[in-house]
């Protein structure tokens, strides 16, 4: 058997962090299996976590004549995290997060709000709804030090897999399926060096008695549709500046039957997603306590129109980049930091599981900025601003959208 010269980071950052606490936690759980008859419970270490945010949000349409009336929205908006992960056994851990969500609908998979868990507040007073945002298992054998990870269940997408921005995910999404991971630990954080994962991940079950599709490829339903997703990345550091390099490729498999909808206005009939993806990041240090960052990425659909089942894609319209510029990171009482995005996404470049906040949720044919700033106000909350500046890069016509945010967070 292979001999771990470390142990794995997850434990060591669950046992290691307030001792106090972790003897308080591990004897309420060994009071409770007492109590209940489990005399041969085994401890278990658990790590909660959750965060509060509350946001003002306003957004603003402007067609740039000031003879018409410019569309305007304000909203108070709030959103709850609270989850926990356990540590089992040194081959062994679990997690559960309960989150709200936008509840546009009675009914709950027919809400617009896929890539978010804010909710509008404006409901007389109704309780807030909340919802299973993650639930998983992950299994890393010993023999293997930790470094691969088998993760079956619903986990948050930064987490499963390698994320520096929001060009191709929105970082709100928790994936559902089957994932293998090398070079990951068990918190879902990239070790330095290689990391690789593959994945599979179910979007919609068809019922077996669905009709079958059309030779034409433009009626009925097809197969189950899934996304299939592998990455490749290496992290490391040069002359005390950090960086991390990767490529990544996205198979969406029967993506465009009938009725996959997303955002309530996406139709993806008779389009297909096969998405590359390269990305990086770089950053060091201005000073001791001020970080520098800049990370970029670039997605391909390399999807085509083949004149028979993909009739509706844009062969002049599959490219998407992102490139940001951050200092700072806010992570003490009075510490700040700052970001700046430009953003450029053609029509058939990815899919509505990018970010849902710019353009007013357009999601796609879209260019502009995200300028933004974070104060670390008291201990564990901090205070933020971000704007948005967008339009459409066909539909040129179409009136420019701004959206601003203040948001206050408090972390536990």
């Amino acid at each position: 058997m292979k001999i771990c010269e470390k142990s794995l980071d997850f434990h060591e950052e669950i046992t290691q962090t307030n001792p106090l606490f972790i003897m308080k936690k591990v004897a309420l759980l060994v009071g409770l299996a007492a109590s209940l008859g489990f005399n041969n419970a085994q401890a278990v270490d658990l790590n909660w976590a959750g965060d509060v945010r509350y946001r003002y949000q306003t957004e603003k349409t402007d067609d740039g004549n000031s003879a018409t009336t410019d569309i305007s929205r304000n909203r108070h908006r709030g959103r709850l995290r609270l989850g926990a992960s356990a540590w089992i056994n040194e081959e062994l851990s679990s997690g559960v997060q309960i989150a709200t969500d936008d509840m546009s609908s009675t009914q709950y998979w027919a809400t617009n709000e896929t890539t978010s868990r804010n909710q509008t507040f404006g409901n007389t007073f109704h309780a807030s709804p909340v919802f299973l945002n993650e639930y998983y298992i992950d299994y890393h054998p010993a023999m293997l030090c930790g470094d691969v990870n088998v993760i079956l269940g619903k986990r948050a997408v930064a987490s499963t897999l390698t994320v520096v921005n929001d060009l191709v995910w929105d970082s709100d999404l928790t994936f559902e399926g089957a994932t293998l991971q090398y070079g990951k630990d068990a918190a879902g954080k990239e070790k330095d060096g290689l990391a690789a994962i593959v994945g599979y991940y179910p979007l919609n079950e068809v019922n077996g008695s669905a009709p079958s599709p059309s030779a034409a490829g433009t009626a009925g339903r097809y197969n189950d549709a899934y996304l299939f997703a592998t990455q490749a990345s290496y992290k490391g550091e040069f002359s005390d500046i950090g960086y991390q390099v990767g490529a990544a490729y996205y198979d969406y498999v029967n993506f465009d039957y009938d009725g996959m909808i997303l955002k309530g206005t996406n139709n993806y009939s008779g389009k297909d997603f096969n998405i590359v993806e390269l990305f990086g990041k770089v950053g060091g240090q201005i000073t001791d306590t001020l970080p520098w960052q800049i990370n970029a990425q670039y997605a391909f659909n390399t999807a085509k129109n083949d004149g028979v089942r993909y009739t509706k894609i844009d062969e002049n319209n599959r490219k998407s980049y992102l490139v940001e510029a951050k200092i700072g990171d806010a992570k003490q009482v009075g510490q700040w930091s700052t970001f700046a995005d430009y953003v450029y996404i053609e029509k058939d470049a990815v899919t509505g599981f990018t970010d849902s906040d710019r353009n007013r949720g357009a999601q796609i044919d879209l260019k502009g900025i995200k300028l933004g700033g974070t104060y670390h106000l008291v201990q564990n909350m901090t205070l933020g601003l971000t704007y948005f500046r967008f339009k459409n890069i066909i539909a040129s016509t179409i009136p420019t959208t701004h959206l601003l945010w203040v948001d206050a967070v408090v972390k536990f």
